[in-house]
C-alpha cells in the first residue's frame, strides 16, 4: 500500500467532494487525515488582534485517507541532490 505524501495528486472517492481532484498540502499521520488544496477550507472567526487584524482565519479541514485515491505520485527531482564520492587513493571527498 502506498502512503500519501505532500504534493501527491489525489481524487476524493466519497463524501461531499466526491470526484474532485486536488494536491495534498499537509498530512496529519496521527489522525489519518490529509489537507487538500482548495478542498475542505473553512473560515474561523476570531477576535481581532495584531496577528489577525481581519478577525478571520482560513484553515484546512482534513479528509480521511480512506476517502482518497492516489492519481499520480509526485515527481521528485533526484538530480537536484548532489552525491559526493571518496577517492580511494587520497581519501578526499569530491573526487570523480
Amino acid at each position: 500500500m502506498k502512503t500519501l505524501k505532500i504534493n501527491d495528486k489525489v481524487t476524493v472517492i466519497s463524501g461531499d467532494h466526491k470526484g474532485e481532484t486536488a494536491k495534498i498540502v499537509a498530512v496529519d499521520r496521527e489522525n489519518h487525515k490529509a489537507m487538500l488544496e482548495g478542498i475542505g477550507e473553512i473560515e474561523r472567526h476570531m477576535r481581532r488582534t495584531q496577528f489577525t487584524p481581519a478577525g478571520k482565519k482560513t484553515i484546512h479541514v482534513g479528509i480521511d485517507f480512506s476517502n482518497l485515491k492516489l492519481v499520480e505520485e509526485a515527481k521528485y527531482d533526484k538530480s537536484a541532490r548532489e552525491t559526493t564520492k571518496k577517492d580511494k587513493k587520497s581519501g578526499q571527498k569530491g573526487a570523480k
